[in-house]
């Protein structure tokens, strides 16, 4: 495994770096071959409110997604994207299936597995969609379409089918972070997932830890 794990950070590392490079030279591209580059004021003015959001997020995700991804998967889910959606319900689904731990050498080879498969299954259900559906796609999601209600509650149906076997299995573990993440959105309900995750996470291991104390779980 030591070796295992080597090579993902180096590969992982690699890509990264390739990636976000990739990611700032098209901009860059675009800038260039139009011979339109922005001042660093106007870009500054821009970034200024999406950073304020985005960036703190994305130092909470990194923390909380880590520990449940593990090293592969979390290289691999971080590059591809979509991991609240797709990567995380498919790691967790897989673990669960497998009965292992995620911070397990077992977990952290089945989780790296799990996050490729799903980006590779991922992409090309993308290529086919926009095939084969981009003549009705526009019909069928639009806000005039009987179905247009069910497109969007895909992602809580998912979570909501996912999440429903650990609270089943955790019933007491989840009663208290259930009730902070309500009681937060019914004074924030515009918050987003990478506070709300982050918020109970913390309040689910102190709950948990104060229970185990007081002997309501073993």
């Amino acid at each position: 495994m030591n070796d295992f794990n080597n090579k993902t950070h180096l590969y992982g590392r690699f890509w990264v770096i390739t990636a976000l490079f990739g990611f700032i030279m098209i901009p860059v591209a675009i800038s260039a071959y139009l011979n339109a580059f922005p001042s660093a004021t106007v870009v500054l003015k821009g970034l200024a409110p999406i950073a304020l959001l985005f960036y703190p997020t994305a130092v909470i995700e990194v923390i909380t997604y880590t520990p449940l991804l593990g090293s592969g998967a979390t290289y691999v889910s971080f590059i591809t994207g979509n991991i609240t959606n797709l990567k995380l319900p498919c790691v967790l689904s897989s673990l669960d299936s497998a009965k292992v731990r995620a911070n397990s050498d077992e977990g952290e080879i089945l989780s790296t597995i799990a996050a490729c498969t799903s980006s590779i299954v991922t992409t090309l259900i993308v290529a086919a969609g926009v095939l084969i559906f981009s003549p009705i796609l526009p019909y069928i999601t639009g806000e005039d379409s009987p179905l247009a209600p069910a497109f969007s509650q895909v992602v809580p149906a998912l979570f909501g089918a996912l999440g429903m076997s650990y609270f089943a299995k955790n019933f007491k573990l989840s009663v208290v972070p259930i009730a902070a993440i309500c009681l937060v959105l019914m004074f924030k309900g515009d918050l987003s997932v990478g506070i709300l995750i982050p918020v109970g996470i913390v309040v689910s291991m102190l709950s948990a830890h104060i229970m185990f104390k007081k002997g309501f779980i073993k």
